[in-house]
């Protein structure tokens, strides 16, 4: 019998996401899908993440990617949420310092924000939503959060976005001092994609 394969879209240009996805299927042994990201489609109209909720912005770019490419797709939003702030940058993060993807420049005003806030109130959390939506059939959303604190200075060179500033709960480094094995086992995105794991083993 012929190995059967899945095609599944990741709704990103990240190749980080796409190998970290790549990871914990296998580490969940989810055989026979296929990781396609946006670089491999031809470009299509994708709407702005708009939306107020991680949830309505990675089910958005999942319907989107999915009607474009005729593939199951998934997708996820993620950010990070300062108790101190209220919860922001929340959807903003990508874009917290005003220019999209500025790792540096984001990581420098929440320090900055933040700079008068004592230890104990420095509380955070990672969040991801996944959406998984399948052409002409389902479509599933999970959360996955990941709590710690945020640090006074960064450290490390390791992940992206504001991982050298946030300590996980029980750890002194870092997310960005944290091995990809450690990291997988903990964090946000990966608890979220670890819920999404039923329904993309229903794919196979």
């Amino acid at each position: 019998m012929a190995e059967h394969s899945v095609q599944l879209l990741v709704a990103s240009r990240n190749p980080k996401k796409l190998a970290e996805l790549r990871r914990i299927l296998d580490n969940a042994q989810v055989a026979g899908i296929t990781l396609v990201g946006l670089n491999e489609l031809a470009s299509f109209d994708e709407a702005p993440e708009t939306a107020a909720t991680f949830e309505d912005n990675a089910l958005s770019k999942a319907r989107d990617g999915s009607a474009a490419s005729g593939l199951a797709c998934v997708a996820d939003d993620s950010g990070l949420e300062v108790d101190a702030l209220k919860g922001m940058p929340g959807v903003l993060s990508a874009r917290w310092c005003g220019t999209h993807g500025d790792d540096a420049a984001n990581t420098a005003l929440l320090l900055a924000q933040l700079s008068d806030v004592p230890d104990e109130r420095r509380g955070a959390g990672f969040v991801s939503a996944s959406a998984l939506v399948v052409p002409g059939g389902s479509e599933v959303v999970v959360r996955g959060e990941w709590r710690g604190h945020i640090a006074r200075t960064p450290a490390g060179a390791g992940g992206f976005g504001y991982d050298p500033v946030f300590i996980p709960e029980g750890e002194q480094r870092s997310a960005a001092e944290l091995s990809s094995q450690e990291k997988d086992a903990a964090s946000h995105r990966a608890r979220a994609l670890t819920k999404l794991l039923p329904a993309l083993r229903s794919l196979v």
